[in-house]
């Protein structure tokens, strides 16, 4: 594609780079194909090609246009086109940049900039979203059934600190506590420790870590995500100077941003090898369990259900890491139901299920009918924003993968003597 950027973008190390992307596209169509909005809308500018032009056009000099920032709103940056992609075309990237062109000549409106700050503070403060969620689940049957549908808890349990197993290891990781993983899906490390445990590694909760920066990251708030990018790398960095082996994310969102670290603090010369350093040594936790001994683990009862499993697109698309688990899953003997279109979006896309409710809705019913379709009792997954927004539309109980191997561990727990390090 030939281009000539406008001249407050062309030398820019963000139109550099915006430059080289648009050059690499061929217009060939095949990204629309499979673009869940583009499925849905049938509008060229809602799917990746036209969204590229117009971005093209903007980085050309174009004003952007209320128009413009919708297209590019209801992009769920799922990333489905990269994998699609013939020519390699970056555009997760490229999208990044031509939203923020937009945020700084349109703006947004008074009440859009209110939602988008109240969700941002809400969700990156866990234990303000703690109190809030909590709130919203008891008074929830006075709410719509579009509302009540998201007040839904897990099981109660302990939290973190109380149930990570007590003895340690010689082999060491890191984990990101996240921001509303705590709340929604407090489980989740806890299972990720105690089987990491079994397995002869400790997972630590390292003081400092807190939000990836993703939420302000896709909500205009560039400097936010950016105050958080540094405080999780200083924290990590001193953790791998300290002996940590690894940064586990069990949160695939969450990895993804962690992992373009070094993109996000592209401008900043005293992070930047930091950032590199800290996504050099991040993992999501399928990657690590992938590469264990995890046949040697006491599992009973997990031939027991009938599992389905849906892959996030943070994990397939944006980190390319296509059939991990359902490689781990497979050595484990687990059996899972047929699933047509899992290279489709679930609709959760961190905040894009609140930003763009209907559209995420329909994505929703339309992957829970394939999921459901062949009669499982649990659906797996392995992002807490695909697990929330899918159970949201189901009363099959949907949990992380994770907890699976954790609760076919639970009857070995008290009976297995400690691992030895190795």
């Amino acid at each position: 594609m030939q281009t000539n950027l406008a001249d407050f973008i062309r030398d820019t190390p963000r139109g550099q780079r915006a430059d080289a992307i648009l050059r690499s596209c061929v217009h060939c169509g095949f990204c629309n194909a499979t673009c869940p909005t583009y499925q849905l809308l049938g509008d060229e500018l809602d799917g990746p090609r036209g969204r590229i032009y117009l971005i093209k056009q903007l980085l050309e000099g174009e004003a952007a246009t209320t128009v413009t920032q919708l297209h590019l709103d209801r992009c769920l940056t799922c990333r489905n086109c990269e994998t699609t992609c013939p020519s390699g075309v970056r555009y997760g990237e490229l999208v990044d940049i031509g939203r923020a062109v937009v945020h700084g000549q349109v703006g947004r409106s008074l009440g859009e900039r209110v939602a988008r700050a109240t969700m941002r503070t809400v969700l990156t403060s866990p234990s303000l979203f703690a109190a809030i969620f909590s709130v919203g689940h008891a008074f929830k049957w006075l709410l719509p059934e579009r509302l009540s549908r998201q007040f839904k808890l897990p099981e109660p349990a302990g939290p973190w600190p109380s149930e990570q197993p007590g003895s340690s290891h010689r082999r060491r990781m890191a984990v990101l506590g996240g921001c509303v993983q705590p709340v929604l899906g407090p489980r989740i490390n806890a299972a990720a420790a105690r089987v990491l445990h079994r397995l002869g590694i400790t997972l630590e909760l390292r003081a400092g870590s807190a939000c990836c920066g993703a939420v302000d990251h896709h909500m205009d708030a560039a400097d936010a995500a950016k105050t958080h990018a540094r405080a999780n790398v200083d924290a990590w960095c001193k953790a791998l100077d300290e002996g940590l082996e690894a940064i586990v994310m069990t949160a695939s969102g969450c990895g993804t941003m962690v992992k373009e670290y070094p993109q996000l603090l592209a401008d900043d010369p005293r992070y930047q090898a930091k950032a590199r350093r800290v996504s050099d040594h991040t993992f999501d936790l399928a990657e690590i369990m992938a590469k264990e001994a995890i046949e040697t683990l006491p599992l009973t009862g997990l031939e027991q259900a009938c599992w389905s499993y849906h892959p996030p697109c943070s994990l397939q698309h944006a980190q390319q890491l296509p059939g991990v688990v359902e490689g781990i899953l497979r050595r484990l003997d687990v059996t899972l139901t047929a699933n047509a279109e899992t290279h489709l979006c679930c609709g959760s896309a961190g905040t894009y299920s609140l930003l763009q409710p209907a559209l995420s809705e329909q994505l929703r019913e339309r992957k829970l009918n394939h999921l459901e379709r062949g009669g499982p009792t649990h659906i797996l997954t392995a992002n807490i924003g695909c697990m929330h927004h899918l159970q949201s539309g189901t009363e099959r109980p949907v949990m992380h993968w994770i907890e699976a191997l954790d609760q076919a561990l639970r009857p070995a727990q008290e009976d297995c003597q400690e691992p030895a390090d190795q």
